[in-house]
């Protein structure tokens, strides 16, 4: 069903799912308008603005009034739709409207401008306004909801949370705070309100939802963030161009699309349907799923955290209790492990997790597995391998002979991934990066043809039999992509998309190279799924908005829900780090084949605890690997 009735001084149209409702009198439009958002039952959701602003760096868009509301019944390809069409006199460009193509079950809202500039923000469902009735300022959507969804990774844990607490699905951010919630980068483009207030951080709660979500070619995602920014009882959704894309005559906005759902889950759902139904995702991962893709992961990364802990731990004792004396104590179970870092000098170096990433480490790390009856089937060598990021070439002081250790795993029977930091310039030429005002290399370019090339060839190298003949990447700092309206790159190369292409690039030159190739990222995008061939959970938060630690399970839990509704034909790698304590670590451990592929971080002992891993930890590890090994055979 779906009924347009012009009755009174109003716009009424009534669908299976909703109704919308919309002033339509000739004084009204000295105001700003908005639209009554109810579901099937009368019960609103929210009194939807009707504004929208496309601000560019050289200034902002507002609104002076409304110049016309339109509303028209239309047949595309044998269904039946109904355009709403808000026109309105910008500050900014010669025309802007709003439009809602409304359907049965959804609405689609876009903003239409003409005129050239470039883009900074983009605001949906509210924006600047100086109206002829004297209100001016930002305007905003009422919040008739309790709850917001927002599919990101984030610390403090917020998957739920309170609708009045801001949200940003970014590409952007790192581990600083207010930076963490890009760790799936890019997440699903979605949000979900819930009638029904959030109680459990990582559970959406029961009731009726409703869904808002970005429709777009991943080609045209030049942005680097989309933000839920609420205000007091508003709310206003933001996308940060960042004056890198540019209107030349005329330019459209992603489609938003809202829609009732059933539950929280489902908006996930949806979300992903609908873009593979518009040909802007793929159904799932190019080519070919290998076996050995399934086999559980040793990664060295919490291993070399741990040690990296240790001997820091192990360095200001000593030195609180003597500077003159050795470091080594005899006594300390680890310093046998860790004795070629405990002398005066090394002690005075660099201990960070990085300078644990070294041939005869991993040797160490993987004998004592071996001797509690773990046996990875892929080994992944973390941060850092290389001496330079952005060049590929090998730390010869931590590895001789790189290609011989890898050489060493096969005949093993194992495989060999290396850890790769995306976007990382460091020993790039500055003509193939993104610089800041002064010249400075702040990322790679993506857009580069130059830099593209090149890390093709790094790859070629990495992987194949001439070179290092790696087995694969696990990707990694996709969130540390460029942002800032200051910087200079390629034009038109920005945000989320240019993260596809850099993804894209790495793709093509190791499925060229080795076909087998495995890929891990942690893009979950539905639109990301033909880069990677399996999608990492990633880094584990702490605690909740109130403090309050979170279980890792539930947090694994969580993230797999995310991660399996955006790319539900990607094997998972469940990650492991890092864990809080020993009991939970073992927990998540034990939990991990059945969420996906178990990955193992920890050997020796708990970077943040500093308490010791038994063989009785570790012969549990093998139990539950081999249980998982039994599934999948």
């Amino acid at each position: 069903m779906l009924v347009l009735d012009r009755a009174g001084r109003r716009i009424l149209i009534s669908a299976d799912a909703y109704s919308l409702e919309i002033g339509d009198a000739p004084d009204n439009r000295r105001h700003a308008p908005y639209a009554r958002l109810c579901d099937a039952d009368g019960r609103i959701w929210s009194d939807l603005s009707l504004l929208s602003s496309v601000h560019s760096t050289s200034g902002s868009d507002e609104t002076y009034r409304i110049e016309g509301i339109s509303a028209h019944e239309l047949t595309e390809d044998g269904s039946a739709a109904i355009e709403l069409r808000v026109d309105a006199v910008s500050s900014l460009w010669p025309s802007r409207t709003v439009v809602l193509r409304c359907l049965p079950d959804r609405i689609e809202l876009r903003t239409e401008i003409t005129g050239s500039g470039p883009i900074d923000t983009v605001t949906l469902l509210g924006g600047r306004g100086a109206m002829p009735d004297a209100a001016s300022g930002e305007f905003r959507s009422e919040i008739g909801f309790a709850g917001l969804l927002a599919p990101a990774a984030t610390e403090p844990v917020q998957f739920v949370r309170p609708a009045v607490s801001a949200a940003s699905l970014a590409v952007v951010g790192d581990a600083d705070p207010g930076r963490l919630n890009a760790v799936f980068s890019p997440p699903p483009l979605a949000y979900g309100f819930s009638r029904e207030a959030a109680v459990d951080p990582t559970t959406p709660p029961d009731g009726d939802w409703l869904a808002a979500w970005l429709r777009s070619p991943v080609e045209e995602l030049g942005f680097t963030a989309f933000r839920y920014l609420p205000l007091d009882g508003g709310f206003q959704l933001q996308l940060d161009y960042e004056g890198h894309t540019v209107a030349d005559g005329a330019w459209v906005s992603p489609t938003l699309v809202i829609m009732p759902v059933a539950t929280g889950w489902t908006v996930l759902d949806e979300y992903r349907d609908d873009l593979v139904t518009h040909g802007f995702a793929p159904l799932g991962p190019t080519g070919e799923r290998h076996a050995w893709w399934s086999e559980p992961i040793f990664c060295g990364w919490g291993a070399q955290c741990a040690r990296s802990a240790a001997a820091n731990r192990s360095a200001e004792n000593a030195l609180a209790a003597d500077l003159s004396a050795p470091v080594f104590d005899p006594a300390d179970p680890f310093d046998e492990l860790l004795a070629p870092v405990h002398s005066r000098v090394e002690v005075e170096e660099d201990l960070r997790a990085p300078a644990f990433a070294r041939a005869d480490v991993y040797d160490q790390l993987l004998s004592r597995l071996s001797d509690h009856g773990i046996e990875p089937g892929t080994i992944v060598i973390d941060d850092r391998w290389q001496s330079s990021y952005g060049t590929g070439e090998v730390d010869t002081d931590h590895w001789p002979d790189l290609r011989g250790w890898i050489d060493a795993r096969h005949a093993e029977g194992r495989k060999v991934l290396l850890w790769w930091k995306a976007w990382d310039p460091e020993g790039v030429p500055a003509e193939e990066c993104v610089r800041n005002a002064i010249g400075e290399p702040v990322s790679v370019d993506a857009g580069s043809a130059a830099y593209r090339a090149r890390l093709s060839a790094i790859v070629e190298h990495l992987l194949s039999p001439e070179g290092l003949d790696a087995d694969g990447f696990k990707i990694d700092f996709t969130q540390r992509g460029p942002s800032g309206r200051s910087l200079t790159g390629t034009p038109g190369v920005w945000g989320i998309a240019a993260l596809h292409l850099l993804l894209r690039t790495i793709a093509d030159a190791a499925r060229a190279t080795k076909p087998d190739a495995l890929l891990i990222a942690h893009a979950v995008h539905p639109s990301f799924a033909d880069i990677c061939d399996m999608v990492r959970l990633n880094d584990v938060s702490k605690q909740d908005a109130h403090g309050r630690p979170v279980p890792v399970i539930d947090q694994l839990a969580m993230r797999h829900g995310v991660a399996t509704r955006a790319l539900p034909h990607h094997l998972v790698d469940t990650d492991q780090w890092p864990m809080p304590n020993r009991a939970e670590w073992l927990a998540y451990s034990e939990a991990q084949p059945g969420f996906g592929v178990p990955a193992l971080y920890y050997v020796e002992s708990m970077d943040r605890t500093g308490e010791v891993i038994g063989s009785e930890d570790l012969h549990r590890v093998a139990a539950s690997w081999q249980r998982y090994r039994d599934g999948i055979r």
